[in-house]
């Protein structure tokens, strides 16, 4: 059943055109892409479609939680570092195409931020050649379970009856709400990766500077504050976060990358989950994957805040 709004502001056109849309009977497709880092339960029950980033060794390619996992990555660093890469263009396409053969006539199309990866960029590039349905793109300007936030509220929207339009308004906004903070272990593999400056980075080292990172609107990573040490640097994490989450309803992710830095992030999360002040609605928890963990190394400990309307 789908949801009818009418409000002051609505006029017969505007009904008129729900009402034709409604009969057309949308079928929404949900794409998005390894870097979301879901469950793969979650992503098999609500009929997620996740086009896989690239893994590249020397001579040798895995595609992102399928053929490697995080943990096979962090046993070889520092002495191996792999690259990324993004889906190719034609197994974008194949799936646009499998989803239209399937009958599908609406697909919602969400991935990495563009400031960081240029699969949008290709996502869209291949939208753009596939004819006859409606495919929308979007840009999270988001990472790891920020980008899983707009996943699962775009699965909750279509459970609920959303038009397309409306799904994709709704995520757009919620896009907008959302706020990453993590810390590092060391900033060499976001600097090896050109995700943050040089000399940024040989400072940090020097000096033991742990930086709480976040993500800009143009969805780039930017230093939101600087903390001598890593167990003050968490520590100043989750006072940002409680600011955050202070009196409102939210969604809450709390992700690491290594087996070490799981008893760090154990304990931020339950520092966030005894926050009196705050209303948690869902709570995401999980190690980050393979084409995250590349770019941040083992240590990473993050936390993202997703408003709940």
């Amino acid at each position: 059943m789908q949801k009818v709004f009418f409000n002051k502001n609505t006029n017969y056109s505007q009904l008129v055109l729900r009402e034709e849309l409604m009969t057309q009977k949308e079928r929404i497709a949900i794409v998005t892409d390894s870097t979301c880092d879901l469950e793969r339960e979650f992503i098999e029950k609500n009929d997620v479609h996740v086009l896989p980033l690239k893994i590249n060794y020397p001579g040798k390619e895995y595609r992102d939680r399928i053929d490697i996992e995080p943990q096979e990555i962090y046993e070889k660093m520092p002495a191996e570092i792999p690259k990324t890469s993004m889906p190719g263009l034609g197994e974008i396409m194949e799936l646009f195409t499998k989803l239209k053969e399937q009958g599908f006539n609406r697909i919602l199309s969400m991935h990495i931020s563009g400031g960081l990866s240029g699969t949008v960029n290709i996502v869209q590039m291949a939208a753009r050649q596939i004819s006859e349905m409606r495919i929308e793109v979007l840009d999270s300007r988001a990472l790891s379970l920020g980008l899983g936030f707009l996943v699962n509220k775009a699965v909750r929207l279509r459970e609920a009856g959303y038009l397309f339009d409306e799904i994709v308004e709704k995520i757009k906004k919620s896009r907008d709400e959302i706020k990453v903070f993590f810390v590092v272990k060391t900033l060499e593999y976001l600097r090896k990766g050109g995700r943050i400056g040089l000399i940024e980075g040989t400072l940090g080292n020097l000096l033991n500077i742990k930086p709480i990172v976040s993500i800009n609107e143009q969805g780039k990573y930017f230093t939101y504050s600087k903390v001598r040490g890593r167990k003050k640097s968490l520590e100043e994490m989750v006072e940002i976060a409680k600011e955050y989450i202070r009196e409102k309803a939210v969604n809450l992710a709390v992700m690491y990358s290594g087996t070490e830095a799981e008893a760090e992030a154990l304990e931020v999360r339950e520092k966030l989950l005894n926050t009196n002040c705050a209303d948690i609605r869902e709570i995401f928890w999980g190690q980050i994957g393979p084409s995250m963990g590349v770019h941040a190394g083992p240590g990473l400990v993050g936390v993202g805040i997703q408003p709940v309307d």
